[in-house]
């Protein structure tokens, strides 16, 4: 068990303190939640980079790390869609929870079949979390700041996110592609 491991472990911990918090009935809940999961957030890129900057990589971090991020973020926004169930928010719901079963069945295969660099972590997905990350933050505070409409500047950033979890779908799923057809063509040569 090392840093980074713990961060992690950590980070799912903070998955149902989340909950408790966001549903808490008291005024200032909204914040508790936002820091909850701002800090939740932070252990995300925290023990990623010091994993790498230490070489304490290993492959239990390689496989919790992930898990422990569509957790928080899944919670997060299916709180979210319960404080606000309208069709919109229900759609970028279904399409980034969605895409998060997708990819990671995805990278499943391709790591039974020795292809998973072919649907290694891109640029794209990097974006997508980092504007999935801030929308959340946004939508769980709520309350203006310096009279920015945080919510609705993330119900937006939420949209943003929604679109390029779609585009980075189609590249995971388009670089699957080229292996599924080598994987047909050697078993029909078999």
């Amino acid at each position: 068990m090392n840093l980074p491991n713990m961060l992690t472990l950590g980070r799912i911990v903070m998955i149902p303190v989340f909950a408790v918090v966001f549903f808490m009935p008291v005024e200032w809940a909204n914040l508790a939640a936002a820091a909850v999961f701002g800090l939740a957030a932070l252990t995300d890129w925290l023990d990623g980079f010091l994993a790498r900057r230490l070489g304490m990589t290993s492959a239990f971090g390689a496989f919790l790390d992930p898990v422990a991020d569509k957790l928080i973020v899944a919670m997060a926004l299916v709180a979210l869609l319960a404080e606000n169930p309208s069709p919109w928010f229900a759609l970028a719901v279904a399409v980034i929870i969605g895409r998060e079963i997708t990819v990671s069945a995805l990278r499943e295969w391709m790591a039974e079949l020795g292809k998973r660099a072919r649907v290694a972590v891109n640029a794209i997905g990097k974006f997508k979390t980092a504007a999935q990350m801030v929308a959340i933050l946004m939508l769980v505070y709520a309350d203006p700041i310096l009279g920015l409409p945080t919510y609705h500047i993330g119900f937006v950033l939420l949209f943003v996110a929604a679109a390029l979890t779609l585009w980075s779908m189609v590249v995971y799923l388009q670089a699957a592609m080229v292996v599924l057809r080598e994987e047909d063509r050697r078993t029909r040569k078999a």
